[in-house]
């Protein structure tokens, strides 16, 4: 038996493999005490049943998501299923019978950092879309924007960013559907959008984070969403080169993807709390989610986050930031890492391509949102 993490994203320490359940660890994040993102791949016999025990899960990042959880496994890294576990305040148990000679287990499915590539390089052949080099991370890997939609014409700009914290790798698979949607030609909606409406696209935030295996933070141990007041090139260069091209550029709708380690459902985090926040802003959020209720059974509204007291929103987080500098409808769209408990899937939970057709839905609520500011 053989488990290695030595690959893009990798991440796990093997602490006893003579011990039965095998005893593994998740390593935290470079600088940083959080930890909660594993992917590794086990070798072994096939028709052997593997005992794995996750040692350290109780004292993770958000313990509360090891409540029912499935573990992603995939034989071809292309189709991923869920196997069932157990957890016991302390550890997460479960049990891998390999029916081929290995299996690559993860706690959701990864998104490469040369699928990530990939996308640029499918995207930026269409006419409407410009990429962008805005800097380098830490790790010297490349900061990239999308351009989509005539910059010269455009009344109104959408921003979209993803992955600000590299493990929610479903906020990729996210963005990949929704530019298969807006750049498809036989698509009226995208049609209708792109005639007055540009948008600009950052789909991995936290490149060294994500190659690196982490969770939340990037390669100097920063959390992202907690940078956006004061970042640094020195401390969260990400930040600071998509913020300064925002502030160069304005916005009508920024929209953040991220995922939620332990509420079960699709929903949105708006910025409610923010200085001078006001009927306006109220409005265009309404707007938006009941748009996003009408048109996708995957979203709802019922469960969510507390809502921010007046006043008393983290300005250092991406969307309050954007929502108090712009004046505009700001959102941290969140997705399960577990499965949506309203339309649960017994085999794959929560999904890429569950993530991508969410994706594909939202063009009609950021639609009827822009068409609320005529």
């Amino acid at each position: 038996m053989y488990i290695t993490s030595a690959f893009d994203s990798g991440n796990i320490e093997v602490i006893n493999t003579d011990s039965n359940p095998i005893e593994l660890a998740i390593r935290q994040d470079n600088n940083s005490d959080f930890y909660q993102w594993f992917h590794f791949r086990l070798e072994g016999d096939i028709g052997t049943s593997y005992p794995l025990r996750i040692v350290n899960a109780g004292k993770s990042a958000y313990p509360e998501g090891w409540n029912n959880y499935r573990v992603c496994a995939s034989y071809d890294r292309q189709n991923w299923f869920r196997v069932g576990g157990n957890y016991d305040g302390n550890s997460l148990d479960f049990t891998i019978i390999l029916d081929e000679p290995s299996i690559y287990l993860a706690y959701f499915a990864p998104y490469s950092w040369e699928r990530h590539l990939d996308l640029l390089a499918w995207a930026q052949s269409h006419d409407l879309v410009k990429l962008q080099t805005l800097g380098k991370t830490l790790d010297e890997r490349d900061m990239t924007m999308l351009t989509v939609g005539n910059t010269d014409t455009a009344k109104h700009r959408v921003w979209m960013i993803a992955r600000q914290h590299p493990g929610e790798t479903m906020a990729e698979w996210f963005v990949e559907g929704f530019l298969e949607a807006l750049l498809d030609d036989a698509n009226p909606s995208a049609q209708c959008l792109l005639a007055d409406t540009v948008f600009y696209v950052i789909p991995n935030m936290n490149p060294d984070g994500s190659v690196r295996g982490n969770l939340r933070t990037n390669a100097a141990g920063a959390n992202l969403n907690r940078e956006w007041l004061n970042p640094s090139m020195e401390r969260s260069p990400e930040v600071f080169l998509v913020r300064e091209k925002m502030l160069a550029l304005g916005g009508d709708i920024f929209l953040d993807i991220h995922g939620d380690e332990a509420l079960p459902y699709n929903f949105v985090a708006a910025c409610e709390g923010i200085p001078g926040y006001d009927e306006r802003h109220a409005k265009l959020e309404e707007t938006f989610k009941q748009a996003y209720e009408a048109i996708s059974p995957d979203f709802q509204t019922e469960h969510g986050y507390e809502l921010d007291k007046p006043g008393e929103a983290n300005l250092t987080i991406g969307t309050a930031w954007a929502g108090h500098q712009f004046r505009a409808l700001a959102l941290t769209l969140e997705m399960p890492f577990k499965d949506n408990d309203d339309l649960p899937d017994l085999i794959e939970g929560w999904s890429p391509a569950r993530s991508q057709q969410l994706a594909r839905d939202i063009l009609f609520p950021i639609r009827e949102t822009l068409k609320s500011l005529a």
